[in-house]
Order: structure tokens, then sequence, then C-alpha cells
């Protein structure tokens, strides 16, 4: 049997890992025998709607939801079957339904080549695994933050060596061991009933060199993040943010009820990297991205944080963008735009 999508294009393959899809939603309390649906992984919006899955596909659902129906304990948290990799989601309904829905993850960390990055804009990203602080990554649900932030990790692993840990709920891509020639990745995964601060702590007794956070989720943690990126270790974590200006007030509105709005905007101006919000397209991901300047207080965007003049940045992000676009124009060599 085959799928049609509403492209024309056809999805072949009586097996689930064999369709094409990014979600998959399946009703859990009547064991899987409602309809299930599932969405496409395409980024055109008019060409992922939700739709039914065929009914061939049953026998497996079947098995899914009542693995699922096992495990509701942990309403978050990752899922394995048939070589497939899922990130879960539960919910119990108004109408008293159950679901689940579950995020395919791909197996293997991609390269920001296969991730479609710019080269221009990938080789700065490089460059920064050789300093430390933080690296703060925005967008909205679904656009890639985590997979771009792991594809950033493995390749700083390889390229620099030296030990990473992620702090994760629940743990995504396996980079567990060792990666490249002198990189070992150890991944953690929080506990439900447990702040993330308290894991962050653990993990800085490591002494790791890279210290990935899935992603800024309370106040304690984001504290952590900043003292983390202010004492010798590159940090790179995710945050839920309209654009880049506003990933800086999100970061010092919840450190800041720790240690002070004034300190937390000094401590992220200190620590501060580079920052980027992210948006996914059929062609790849778009960046609107700030980079400082290693070893000078004296930088523009340093200064703002300092100052809390968040919303000024966005003039100097496109002074900065205008730069590197300019930089790509002059050399031929670096590759296509996205």
């Amino acid at each position: 049997m085959t799928l049609m999508n509403l492209q024309g294009t056809e999805a072949t393959g009586t097996r689930l890992r064999e369709l094409p899809f990014m979600d998959l939603y399946v009703r859990i309390d009547d064991g899987g025998k409602g309809t299930a649906r599932f969405r496409t992984p395409g980024r055109d919006y008019s060409n992922n709607w939700s739709r039914v899955l065929p009914d061939h596909y049953r026998p497996e659902i079947l098995i899914v939801a009542d693995e699922l129906r096992k495990n509701i304990d942990n309403p978050d948290s990752s899922y394995e079957y048939d070589g497939m990799r899922f990130r879960q989601s539960y919910q119990k309904l108004a109408n008293r339904q159950e679901w689940a829905i579950l995020r395919r993850i791909n197996a293997k960390v991609p390269t920001m080549e296969e991730l479609s990055v710019a080269p221009h804009v990938a080789n700065q990203l490089r460059r920064l695994g050789a300093r430390d602080g933080l690296i703060l990554i925005s967008g909205p649900t679904g656009h890639g933050k985590t997979t771009l932030s792991f594809s950033l990790l493995k390749d700083y692993l390889e390229r620099f060596g030296g030990v990473a840990i992620t702090v994760e709920d629940p743990v995504e891509y396996a980079l567990d061991g060792a990666v490249g020639e002198y990189g070992y990745c150890y991944q953690v995964q929080v506990n439900n009933e447990e702040d993330w601060a308290t894991p962050l702590k653990r993990a800085l007794r490591w002494t790791p060199r890279f210290l990935l956070v899935g992603e800024v989720r309370s106040p304690r943690a984001a504290e952590q993040i900043l003292r983390a990126a202010t004492t010798g270790h590159l940090v790179i974590t995710t945050i839920h943010a309209g654009s880049v200006e506003e990933s800086f007030m999100g970061m010092v509105h919840l450190a800041g009820q720790c240690i002070g709005g004034e300190a937390a905007n000094f401590m992220l101006a200190q620590g501060l990297t580079a920052a980027w919000h992210q948006t996914l397209s059929a062609t790849g991901p778009y960046l609107r991205y700030v980079f400082t300047e290693e070893n000078n207080n004296g930088d523009p965007v340093r200064s703002l944080i300092r100052e809390n003049k968040h919303g000024m940045v966005n003039s100097y992000i496109d002074r900065q963008v205008a730069r590197m676009d300019l930089m790509r124009s002059s050399d031929p060599a670096t590759g296509k735009k996205f």
C-alpha cells in the first residue's frame, strides 16, 4: 500500500519506520484502537497538516500504545520502537481521553552541513569551540534548537577533545561515550522531581570542558548556567524566545530571581560568547545571530546587556549579519545562501 502526501510524492512501505513523519499522535487509553494521526516533516505549513494514519499501520500502533500506557508515570520522556527514537509527551484531555505525541528523533547527530547551515556561518560557529562562555540558542518549538546544539557539541568534541556533560529531560540524541579521538560525552537524565540546578551543580564537579543544558527551565538553573559560563566552561543551552533580545531578557528574568537583575545582567554580559534565534524553512535554518569579542569587556553587546538595554542589541545584530554577508559575497567558495 502507498500513501500520497500533499505534494504528490509517494511514501511507500508497510512498516511504520518507513513512513516519513515528524510527529505521531496515539490514543492510549483505548489500547490504540482509535484513530492515530501523524504529521509530515515538511516545513511548508500547507503540507504538514495532521492527518489520519492508514489502517495498515494499526498492528504496530497497538504495540506502541500498549508500551506507552505502561510508562505514563513519566509524561515527558524518550521512547524507542523498531529502531526509531522519539521524544514522548503524554496528556490527559478534557474529554478524559489519554494521548501521547511522539516527536521523531534522528538516531545520528547531523553535521552542520547536513542541517544546511550556511558555510560562512558554520565556520564561525565552529570557531566558538575554542572559547568558553555561553552559547544561547532561541527559537520556536520544533525548529531545531536541540538538533543544532548537539551538532555543535559533537563537532567541538571531535575538533578540540575534552569532557562534555549533557543535562536533559529527556535524553534525546545518543552521544554518550567516546567522540572523536580525544573527546568523551556523559549524558545525564534529569529526574522528574529534581530541579535542573541540582544535576547542573553535580556536572560542574566533573570539570567538563563543554556543558550542554537541554533547556533553561528554572531560576536556579539559569543562575547555574551563568555561573558555569563565567568560570571557564563552554555552555550550550536553549531557551524559548521570539528573538535574540528576548532570549537575553528571559535569561536575566530567570537568573535575576536568584541573584538580582543587575547581577544577572553583569553575569550574562561577562559570559556571553554567542546567541542566535533560529527558525526552520524548507531550505534549512534561518539564523539571526550575534557574536561577542573574546576577552573584550568593552564589547558593544556586553555593554548593552550590562546597561539592561537588551532591545538595542537588534541594531548591532543587523550590522554583524551585514558584515558576515559581505564576507560571504567576497569569497566565491563560501557556498550557498540560506
